[in-house]
């Protein structure tokens, strides 16, 4: 698992796993058949089934993950684009939003699920608008306000601050403080979190009898927390230069709701707040999480029952304002739009998809439209440039007036740049800089090496195990060829981007030659490389003339330094 992910709670699938627990145990009905739990932790035998309907799904859903990492269909993530991820999330965090609608108004409001409950639950509170809590609005605007705002201010202020300022604890010894105090449950009648049991239950098989009407929200807790998970956890990876497997993640997420379920817990994957804490108290790897784990514990047996006085409205708030990094994502659009307005129209359908009918309706809508995309384009691409390798090695070695170029390296782009080969990609370039810098070859041999599939080298390949002395004293370039680049989407780009940064933070040159126009604007505006506009050029030989310009320019300057 990603070393800053912490598992917990998450909003998203405790909402999936609420729908199997309203749709067979609902709040009216008080005949439900399980094993008997009366008793346990000090509730009533129909909390505890509600509870054992939501722990087979933690359960059930666990088991689907495990087996997804026996069949290493982690493997099959590079199905999961940005845009996709991004617009089920966002859809996703819009239907928590829209539950937690009725605690922040303080109505009364019967459970709506189903396809398009989205906007009857709308549609249910302007009909029922007098209904609306006074107390409870203004409480829960004000909570609203006081998260966000000493949030913001965190977030600015993090580097000159040692310890960060942990509101939504503050706001919920406050508000329950107040609570208490007020003794607002009974004379402003706002409804409160309740009795809180506290300790471990003792563990227990969850209802094996239920498994099979439960498998629809089973496999949406299965994919949902696991693209979610992962999406946090590669973000984390990036940011602090490591990497993940992805194939891992469903081992990790799968014990996470299996062992979990025998002890009367619902469905857990990445918790994004306490992930953001982990970001932001510097943690490292997953004792963090082990102490956080201590800290819960002891919530768990001697706070929990204190809690009984949070207003649901303020809690409610905290909920809301915790999405916050998911909902934002709606920014998203403008680069879509920008790089690539099919990403775009896809973001925009999954999204519609997903708050119409459910998380993993538009997952499974988003991947499907993906993939017909690109099969399309692919058919509709131009087909792999070929270039007559020895002629285009004269033609570089005649232009520098027959220096050797064993420092230089050209490479040629011959299929689009799309997700579905965007890795690999990044993966042939590093490997083939990273050949050239360790063993040096002459350009005379270059007709004798393999040509890639995804690559073409026109110089400076290792080949036949014939090498030459390195020049650890010369800078190395690398020239991109993108003539074959028919089309691209955003991943490609941002991989694009990413082997720039790359190649420079190993102080090799990186040059882009017959690009064009929409590429340099998506890599542009993707990379933020408004400034680096010198790293175009409009043929590879100009790109060599650059090279040549550059090298002869630095000998200059070492000379006057002489």
């Amino acid at each position: 698992m990603g070393r800053h992910v912490a598992t917990g709670t998450f909003a998203l699938t405790s909402l999936i796993s609420a729908n199997a627990v309203e749709r067979l145990v609902p709040q009216a009905s008080q005949n439900f058949t399980t094993c008997n739990n009366s008793g346990a932790l000090g509730l009533s035998d129909f909390e505890m089934q509600r509870i054992g309907v939501a722990a087979a799904v933690s359960f059930l859903g666990g088991i689907i993950q495990i087996a997804m990492f026996v069949l290493h269909l982690g493997s099959a993530t590079f199905l999961l684009t940005e845009p996709v991820i991004s617009a089920m999330t966002t859809g996703a965090a819009t239907h928590v939003v829209t539950s937690q609608v009725k605690y922040l108004l303080g109505m009364k409001m019967p459970y709506i699920s189903g396809p398009l409950g989205f906007f009857y639950i709308y549609a249910y509170v302007f009909e029922n608008i007098k209904s609306v809590q006074l107390e409870a609005l203004l409480l829960s605007l004000l909570s609203i306000v006081v998260l966000v705002l000493v949030k913001e201010l965190n977030e600015q202020f993090k580097r000159k601050i040692k310890v960060v300022l942990p509101v939504d604890l503050v706001l919920i010894i406050a508000a329950s403080f107040a609570c208490y105090c007020a003794n607002m449950e009974y004379t402003y009648g706002l409804d409160v979190v309740g009795h809180i049991p506290d300790g471990i239950p003792s563990p227990r098989a969850p209802p094996m009898n239920i498994l099979s009407e439960v498998v629809t929200e089973a496999f949406g807790v299965a994919l949902v927390g696991y693209v979610a998970s992962l999406a946090l956890a590669q973000g984390s990876a990036k940011k602090f230069k490591y990497s993940v497997d992805d194939n891992q993640e469903f081992l990790a997420h799968g014990l996470s709701n299996v062992i979990p379920s025998f002890f009367f817990c619902i469905p857990s994957a990445a918790a994004m707040g306490r992930t953001a804490g982990l970001y932001s108290t510097g943690s490292k790897t997953q004792v963090a999480c082990l102490i956080s784990c201590i800290l819960v514990l002891i919530v768990i047996y001697a706070i929990g029952p204190l809690l009984y006085w949070l207003p649901m409205c303020v809690l409610a708030s905290i909920i809301v304002v915790g999405l916050k990094g998911m909902l934002i994502q709606f920014r998203d659009l403008k680069k879509y739009w920008n790089v690539d307005k099919i990403d775009w129209s896809i973001w925009v359908s999954t999204y519609i998809f997903t708050i119409c009918f459910a998380a993993n309706v538009g997952l499974l809508f988003g991947v499907v439209c993906t993939i017909a995309v690109v099969i399309v384009r692919f058919q509709r691409a131009k087909t792999l440039s070929l270039k007559n390798m020895k002629e285009l090695e004269n033609k570089v070695k005649t232009e520098v007036e027959g220096e050797n170029l064993q420092l230089v390296k050209i490479i040629s782009i011959n299929n689009p740049l799309v997700f579905l080969n965007a890795k690999k990609f990044h993966a042939d370039l590093m490997n083939a800089i990273q050949k050239d810098n360790a063993n040096n070859q002459t350009p005379d041999d270059i007709n004798k090496c393999e040509q890639n599939v995804l690559l073409n080298s026109t110089s400076n390949g290792t080949c036949n195990g014939e090498t030459s002395q390195p020049y650890p004293n010369e800078k190395c370039s690398v020239i991109l060829d993108c003539t074959g680049l028919t089309f691209f989407d955003y991943t490609g780009v941002s991989t694009l981007v990413q082997a720039y940064m790359d190649c420079k933070g190993q102080n090799v040159d990186f040059l882009l030659a017959n690009c064009t126009a929409s590429l340099k604007k998506a890599v542009q505006y993707c990379g933020h490389l408004e400034s680096d506009k010198h790293i175009f050029f409009e043929s590879v030989s100009a790109a060599v003339g650059a090279i040549h310009l550059n090298k002869n320019l630095s000998k200059f300057s070492d000379h006057s330094e002489v």
